[in-house]
């Protein structure tokens, strides 16, 4: 078999060309497969709300992360069987609680808890109603490694992600490394949980000059926020001593957003934040909640034992329970004679209650449940 070969000048001009045609593909490789580091997301809290809040510096915010975080807050995959994830009981239309009294987990067992709303968590620094997570990072792993809740073991839970490529990316998206861990979980739905953020209510209009209450929500404003004196006779619905400010909530100071609320008698009282601290004064101690969205979030209290707002102000109007850790907010403002049968207690009328609800009625965010940026992104 006779081989033609080109003259030598050819040759080298084949040469050069293949590799100049060479370095073209390395170069169009090369700006393919460049690795682009996470962009950074501007966290701009509402102007009304104030700046009193702390990003971990070890965890800021970045477009990847937050929806990696997002879609993690979605997954059932990482529940034991498949069938229950974070949105499970924490549902956007209902200002991300589920509606019942207590939570099912994954084999439809109940939880002790009814399920918090999950609202401007970023001005919070203790979750849960007993205060036991300081982070919001730490917060986000106990249902999944709950037993009751989601029962995945967190070692599982990264196995999980790890063997799915589309989730391998992500991560290497949100926090440029190939290695999946329980903490880098946490990091990213701390991430996408901080970002929900309700501000656009009635009231928050009414705050910025931006709109009107009604004569009824206006009284039910000013009952709302007013600490009563029975001996003068000032009225009010003592409800802003406990949901202190806007966001109506607070916890930023030690355990003060914290409270015995009169639910239970003494022989009856949970440990509630005496779980975490190991003091007896703090037992029946609770969180309070934010109230934003409130006409959504039923049933209330820790326990859902009440169906209604109207429930809720009954209980506080004339159904306080007496206990050595009662908050002396409560027992000030109604005047509580605790060495009798005797209680003097708010005394609001039904006009007066009507008027509270009304307002509590401004707190709903119509455009917070509804935005497409903290929504399932499963959904058919």
């Amino acid at each position: 078999m006779e081989f033609h070969f080109p003259p030598v000048a050819d040759v080298m001009k084949l040469r050069f060309v293949s590799y100049i045609i060479l370095l073209l593909i390395l170069g169009s490789c090369s700006e393919d497969t460049q690795i682009q580091a996470p962009t950074a997301y501007e966290f701009v809290p509402p102007a009304h709300f104030g700046d009193n809040f702390d990003i971990p510096s070890d965890n800021s915010f970045t477009i990847q992360g937050i929806e990696l975080g997002r879609n993690l807050f979605y997954e059932k995959n990482l529940s034991r069987n498949g069938q229950v994830s974070c949105g499970s009981c924490h549902q956007q239309s209902k200002a991300f609680t589920d509606g019942s009294k207590f939570s099912k987990g994954v084999d439809r067992e109940l939880t002790d808890k009814s399920s918090m709303a999950l609202v401007n968590l970023v001005w919070n620094t203790k979750f849960f109603w007993d205060g036991r997570a300081v982070t919001l990072e730490e917060q986000s792993l106990q249902p999944i490694a709950d037993h009751i809740e989601m029962d995945l073991p967190l070692d599982e839970a990264v196995e999980r992600l790890t063997n799915s490529e589309s989730y391998k990316q992500q991560f290497f998206s949100a926090f440029e490394t190939d290695e999946i861990t329980a903490d880098l979980i946490a990091k990213a739905l701390a991430q996408f949980m901080r970002t929900l953020v309700s501000s656009n209510s009635k009231y928050d209009q009414f705050l910025l000059g931006q709109g009107e209450l009604t004569e009824q929500e206006k009284l039910g404003m000013n009952l709302f926020f007013t600490h009563p004196e029975p001996s003068t006779g000032l009225r009010g619905g003592n409800c802003g001593d406990c949901h202190l400010n806007i966001l109506t909530s607070g916890d930023r100071e030690g355990y003060q957003g914290f409270h015995n609320n009169g639910l239970d008698t003494e022989n009856n009282l949970e440990e509630g934040l005496m779980s975490v601290t190991a003091k007896a004064e703090d037992k029946g101690k609770f969180k309070a909640p934010s109230l934003r969205n409130i006409a959504l979030t039923a049933p209330y209290m820790h326990d859902g034992r009440f169906a209604t707002l109207d429930e809720v102000l009954d209980h506080y109007n004339e159904e306080i329970r007496i206990s050595s850790t009662l908050d002396v907010l409560i027992s000030d403002a109604t005047n509580l004679n605790t060495k009798s049968d005797e209680q003097v207690l708010l005394g609001l009328t039904d006009e007066e209650k009507e008027a509270i609800i009304a307002f509590l009625n401004t707190l709903t965010d119509d455009e917070f449940i509804s935005n497409e940026a903290f929504s399932n992104p499963f959904r058919p």
